[in-house]
């Protein structure tokens, strides 16, 4: 964001914070960061907007941290994949929501680190805001045309659905891939995987490289509604394990043919 936003004129200055110096001398030396702190509490007190970009498992205590350092017009959003337990988070921390507008950026990499970073990585890409009953409008709008500068396209829509959403189309693949991965690492030798493995399979893995601690935090974070998804998946998939036993072409054809037509017809209309 920080790239992104240098890239498109931005003439404020960006602090970053963190726990270790050297990720932030090396953000500060690719021009991602104007200056940094290892103490959060000191990096927010001049802020105008923070921006939370930590393990969902690590929001709550870095709201404490910053809590009684923020200015009063400061306004706060996130990253986080799970806007419910944010917004719990929050309301456990807060005793105002009225500057804290939850956010979700529909973009990402499997590489992390600043060294990775891109300043084109939101062009085009969606961002999803779901405000709180008590965030005001000048805020969201605020939030809103920071991320528009990146190049992002805005969303606003509830916490829930949100996380309805991203269970289905983010977080169920990404556990499918880990699963896939353990699953032959499991019966296969892990160099043959990997030898033998089309395009197909190296594509669909390859957000199995992500960072596992932030996604062992989103599962948890957004329990409800990943178990949710995981139960039709699993009975969609002993649907197809059926099929297969029972030698059963035509069900599988249809079952095929109808995947086949529902993301032809998604990715064209996306497009």
């Amino acid at each position: 964001m920080g790239l992104a936003l240098k890239k498109a004129g931005f003439t404020g200055k960006i602090v970053g914070a963190g726990r270790r110096e050297e990720p932030l001398q090396k953000a500060l030396e690719l021009g991602v960061i104007d200056e940094y702190y290892l103490s959060i509490e000191q990096a927010v007190k001049k802020a105008e907007l923070v921006l939370l970009a930590v393990p969902m498992g690590a929001m709550r205590a870095t709201l404490e941290a910053i809590k009684d350092h923020l200015q009063a017009h400061a306004i706060v959003t996130d990253v986080g994949s799970s806007k419910v337990s944010f917004i719990r988070d929050v309301e456990q921390v807060f005793d105002d929501l009225t500057n804290v507008v939850p956010g979700h950026p529909i973009a990402g990499r499997e590489k992390s680190g600043v060294a990775a970073s891109l300043d084109n990585l939101f062009q085009g890409r969606r961002v999803i805001l779901t405000p709180t009953e008590t965030s005001s409008e000048l805020a969201t709008r605020l939030v809103t045309s920071v991320w528009e500068m990146t190049g992002a396209v805005v969303e606003i829509m509830t916490p829930e659905h949100h996380d309805q959403m991203l269970a289905a189309t983010s977080h169920l693949p990404h556990i499918l891939a880990y699963s896939i991965v353990n699953t032959l690492a499991d019966k296969y030798q892990v160099d043959e995987i990997f030898r033998y493995g089309a395009g197909g399979f190296r594509d669909f893995t390859r957000i199995a490289s992500g960072d596992p601690v932030m996604w062992r935090d989103i599962c948890l974070a957004n329990q409800g509604a990943i178990l949710d998804i995981l139960d039709a998946y699993q009975r969609n998939l002993c649907d197809i394990q059926k099929m297969i036993q029972n030698s059963d072409g035509e069900g599988l054809y249809k079952a095929f043919d109808n995947s086949k037509k529902v993301r032809d017809h998604g990715c064209e209309s996306d497009s």
